[in-house]
């Protein structure tokens, strides 16, 4: 914690700052990957205009630029159906130049989600959403981890944070991110509690948490009151308010003071995401040479 106005106010933890890091890192990677004959690709599908979903994939498309990694965005209009998805999908499965497939969500309610993420070849799955990677997980074998639990250990890591022995709970039961995360912490020795929407007295859990994590997708959420003095909170959530601003799942002001380490938003776990999703493509490319 620091002072910060006369108030004790929780550290942050720059995803932003750390991505960059890690960043050059993948730069160097890649180059001698494309040394060695193989470049690193990346594939990402976009069905349909959300603008959300441009901005995101614009942001994927740009940081795969920069580190060197060979970028296809594939665009299919909004009223594709799912098999469509899927021959696209199944076609940068036989790309030799293509090591990983990100297929952005979500899909137009007409497309079977759950048969497109199927279709994705698990060796090129750098989402960590196939059922193989998932199981993987499970079992503690991981192959490909979900990028944004992934980012979220990183910066836990980074900032020298013990989560041996920890008490950890994670709000949010998502398969995307609520799952794998309280599967990450979990082997790495933390006593862990997923609440979700049908929690009872979700504060009680909360207030008992060394390390917080929210990903609910509901804005400002969790409040200052609901969070136990030095822990370590780490917001998922990225929410826009009727003003246009950006806000996480947590209340960043009333926490801050409360906390010992916490996660901007904008600037912390969402970095870290597109970060790990360039770690996961290099080592797609790498196990690409052994086959």
């Amino acid at each position: 914690m620091r002072e910060r106005d006369g108030l004790v106010t929780a550290a942050i933890l720059d995803g932003k700052a750390l991505s960059e890091t890690l960043r050059a890192r993948y730069r160097d990677e890649a180059a001698a990957l494309t040394a060695r004959g193989v470049q690193p690709g990346l594939a990402v599908i976009l069905v349909g205009e959300d603008p959300a979903s441009q901005v995101y994939v614009r942001n994927k498309v740009n940081a795969c630029l920069a580190a060197g990694i060979h970028s296809e965005h594939c665009r299919l209009a909004a009223d594709v159906d799912t098999a469509r998805v899927i021959a696209e999908v199944e076609r940068l499965n036989r790309d030799p130049a293509i090591h990983g497939i990100l297929v952005q969500l979500p899909l137009p309610r007409q497309i079977d989600e759950a048969a497109v993420l199927a279709a994705v070849s698990a060796d090129k799955d750098v989402d960590g959403f196939h059922v193989a990677n998932v199981g993987a997980l499970a079992l503690g074998a991981p192959r490909f981890v979900p990028c944004t639990p992934k980012g979220v250990m990183e910066l836990l890591a980074h900032a020298g944070v013990d989560l041996n022995g920890a008490e950890a709970v994670v709000v949010g039961r998502s398969n995307i991110v609520g799952k794998p995360m309280a599967q990450l912490l979990l082997a790495a020795n933390a006593t862990v509690t997923v609440c979700h929407s049908r929690t009872r007295d979700l504060a009680f859990h909360t207030r008992r948490a060394d390390v917080l994590v929210a990903a609910i997708g509901r804005p400002k959420m969790i409040t200052g009151d609901m969070v136990k003095p030095g822990a370590v909170v780490v917001d998922v959530g990225i929410n826009r308010l009727p003003d246009g601003k950006l806000c996480g799942d947590v209340d960043f002001e009333s926490t801050r003071t409360v906390a010992s380490w916490i996660t901007p938003v904008p600037g912390g776990v969402g970095p870290m995401t597109i970060a790990m999703l360039l770690a996961n493509t290099l080592e797609a490319a790498r196990r690409s040479l052994a086959r």
